[in-house]
């Protein structure tokens, strides 16, 4: 498997949904750089499930533990490795998944591909668990970038369909992580909740779209043509469960746009050189601009629903209906917004190791 982000910064990501743990091992961490369990636990918590009811009742406490690569609490220039012990399992239900795949899941692909020798137990390495080192490996990242004074703002833009407006980025800064949503103002939180009470009580799910803004990025980040900014974050973004779009800047809007309204002209600001607007998303050319880079991600309704839906017995080679069981989230959306906030730290801090603006020992 494809378990490793990143060059100059490096993720290992290991473990399954109901094994033991889930951890992350992180290499090419500058030494010196200040960093504790707490420091780490304050992004977990954003995505733990059971801390409303718009997300899954799977109660975990996702408790980190630092296990190498700090020593009188800075980081050595050591493998980081991390981990969080799995609590809440109940895996009698995917006895039946593994011979009835859910439709939306990875499970038959899986058992196709490794020949049914993965762990089809809560979805195995294909299971939204997996975040868990994700966001490891991005409070990580923050620390790094809060060197550079970078600061990366999301927050859910649309859920089932209701986009969030009216609101400043001030707002979605002091609002977004103060409600389960995680909108970024009242009024679009209370639209969402309700789509998504809909929908739970239909057995049904809805999806939507989280937005990231990254301040005070420095220019000169990427490396074309294969290792540009985009390409890289978008990857990044990828590799999170359930997600089926990437956009930046102006986006798929560009398509429909004429070049005149699309060039972002070239200005003058405090005897600096700057841009009138960001309809390139803070990347031009595959390089970071020194504008706010601006990228939308979206996530696919949670498969897992109580509706019943075809599928097909594998054992029996047959079509059969199946109700999927379990405790799930109505929306996964408001839980992704901390792990797309993740994934673009971590690859921002690669590139700016690779660029040199993190020095490879802080001090």
């Amino acid at each position: 498997m494809g378990d490793i982000l990143g060059r100059s910064l490096r993720l290992i990501s290991f473990g399954e949904s109901h094994g033991t743990l889930v951890g992350a091992v992180i290499e090419g961490i500058p030494a010196g750089l200040s960093i504790t369990e707490e420091d780490v636990q304050k992004i977990l918590d954003l995505r733990r499930p059971g801390q409303s009811e718009y997300t899954t009742q799977r109660r975990e406490r996702d408790r980190v533990e630092i296990v190498s690569g700090v020593f009188h609490g800075h980081t050595t220039g050591a493998p980081l490795t991390m981990i969080v012990r799995n609590e809440d399992v109940v895996s009698s239900y995917y006895e039946e998944y593994r011979r009835r795949p859910r439709p939306g899941h990875a499970d038959y692909i899986a058992r196709l591909k490794y020949k049914g020798f993965n762990d089809y137990r809560g979805g195995g390495r294909f299971s939204g668990r997996i975040t868990v080192s994700m966001c490891m490996a991005g409070a990580v990242a923050m620390k790094l970038l809060r060197t550079l004074k970078v600061e990366i703002i999301a927050y859910s833009l649309e859920i089932g369909g209701e986009r969030a407006r009216g609101f400043t980025l001030e707002e979605a800064r002091a609002y977004r992580y103060s409600n389960p949503l995680r909108a970024p103002n009242e009024e679009s939180y209370l639209r969402m909740s309700k789509v998504i009470e809909e929908a739970k009580a239909e057995g049904d799910s809805v999806g939507g779209i989280v937005e990231a803004i990254a301040l005070n990025v420095p220019p000169g980040l990427g490396d074309p043509i294969f290792d540009t900014i985009e390409g890289d974050v978008s990857k990044a973004m990828f590799s999170i469960p359930a997600v089926k779009g990437v956009e930046f800047g102006s986006g798929f809007k560009a398509a429909r746009m004429r070049g005149s309204e699309h060039n972002d002209p070239l200005v003058i600001r405090n005897g600096k050189i700057s841009y009138l607007k960001n309809d390139h998303g803070g990347v031009i050319g595959g390089i970071t601009t020194g504008e706010p880079v601006i990228v939308r991600v979206a996530f696919k309704p949670t498969a897992s629903i109580s509706k019943p839906q075809r599928t097909v017995d594998l054992d029996e080679m047959r079509e059969v209906e199946i109700r999927v069981k379990g405790r799930h989230d109505p929306c996964i959306v408001p839980r992704a917004v901390v792990v797309v906030e993740s994934m673009l730290a971590f690859v921002l801090a690669d590139h700016a190791i690779r660029a040199g603006f993190i020095p490879r020992v802080l001090g």
